[in-house]
């Protein structure tokens, strides 16, 4: 994010029923059916979703029990709860074509454990995790409120007092900063399906109350003519089929709305050996603590792999010149307090669960631990060890 005291930053969300996003929510749904049947289970799963058509494709290696037809009821459970009833999209009728296949020999020899070797990264690459104070859950403000916006929507409409909105919703939030402090929003847009018996002034109406309610006060609303509601004028054909839809094209929306580097790699329709996905919780896990222990008011970590090593190539801290500490031993702090093997991380954060199909929307960070380890990368354990080394 920019260096300057006043600037203007945007951020976009989208929806369960975007078309990515719904993809996203498939390929998870099939990850979390293997890993309850066995949490040793390896998962990499894409879909393609379009007009009444869904595809799947990947690589699985797990137990015989679950079948083509369990992952094909798995996909229609997901549409359906996100609400696609509609005749070019349908969770019953929909063909779903199944072209997971098992996986690779030469990807297991890598990854499994073995006598002479630890369990190895299932690729290589990079990731990077990321913290700030703008906002109480240490995420950047203008994702945080672009997502906010839309789990409000969701929540009311699959709770029945949406009955005119469809599930299809986009976000964006433009935040000014003054003083490196975001204070107003001077533009909105916010896009959504809606029933072809409404007009977009009606929709305006619909969603005002959200983005009221999403922002800190009314005050950080903008002027009516930068209050960008459907812009096009109409949104009645949405999901897939308005636009097709693949598992992993929404990475910026899923992190932090570009307010922080990216790997590049994908998290959903992942099992949790991948460290595109695992590390990624990983380090988003350790910048959390680092700036909740006062270490620093913003912290970018990166970690890097190679394909069947277990233990991560580099690793690399930056506070971003905020720091109240000395951060030099930071990263081999760090280091000594967690363990950065694929292995490890899996068991500090305890990610061989069935846990992720909740990861598909509205951000896989910024979101509250839950006690049957959903968002366990989110929790703060660490901050009283930090504390302790820094005499904080």
């Amino acid at each position: 994010m920019s260096q300057m005291s006043n600037y203007l930053f945007t951020s976009e969300s989208v929806g369960e029923g975007h078309p990515d996003k719904l993809c996203d929510r498939v390929s998870d749904s099939i990850v979390d059916l293997f890993l309850a049947a066995d949490p040793h289970s390896r998962v990499a799963v894409e879909t393609l979703a379009t007009t009444n058509r869904v595809i799947l494709a990947g690589e699985i290696r797990g137990p015989s029990s679950i079948t083509p037809k369990h992952m094909e009821e798995a996909a229609r459970e997901a549409i359906r709860d996100i609400g696609y009833a509609q005749k070019g999209f349908h969770w019953q009728w929909a063909d779903v074509q199944n072209y997971v296949h098992p996986q690779s020999i030469d990807i297991a020899i890598g990854v499994d454990a073995s006598a002479e070797k630890d369990e190895g990264a299932g690729d290589q690459g990079i990731m990077f995790g990321y913290a700030c104070r703008e906002t109480p859950t240490y995420m950047p403000a203008p994702i945080y409120y672009a997502h906010k916006i839309l789990r409000l929507i969701s929540e009311d409409r699959h709770a029945g007092k949406l009955p005119l909105l469809g599930p299809d919703a986009k976000s964006q939030v433009t935040l000014e900063y003054e003083n490196g402090k975001p204070v107003r929003a001077p533009r909105i847009v916010l896009s959504t399906q809606h029933d072809d018996s409404i007009d977009q002034t009606e929709v305006r109406e619909i969603v005002r109350p959200y983005v009221k309610a999403a922002l800190p006060d009314e005050s950080w609303m903008p002027e009516e003519k930068y209050f960008y509601v459907n812009p096009t004028g109409r949104f009645v054909i949405g999901g897939p089929d308005g636009d097709a839809g693949v598992t992993g094209r929404k990475i910026i929306v899923d992190t932090y709305g570009g307010a922080a580097p990216h790997g590049g790699g994908a998290f959903s329709g992942k099992d949790p050996t991948k460290v595109d996905r695992s590390a990624a919780y990983m380090a988003r896990y350790l910048a959390k603590n680092v700036v909740a222990a006062g270490i620093s008011d913003r912290c970018t970590i990166q970690l890097a792999y190679a394909i069947g090593v277990s233990e991560p190539l580099a690793l690399y801290v930056s506070t971003h010149g905020t720091a109240h500490v000395d951060e030099k031993i930071l990263p081999s702090l760090l280091r000594e307090l967690v363990n950065l093997s694929p292995r490890g991380i899996r068991e500090c954060l305890q990610l061989s669960r069935p846990i992720y199909k909740k990861t598909s929307s509205f951000g896989h960070f910024g979101r509250e631990p839950e006690e049957d380890g959903h968002f366990s990368w989110e929790r703060l354990n660490l901050v009283a060890e930090l504390k302790r080394h820094y005499n904080l």
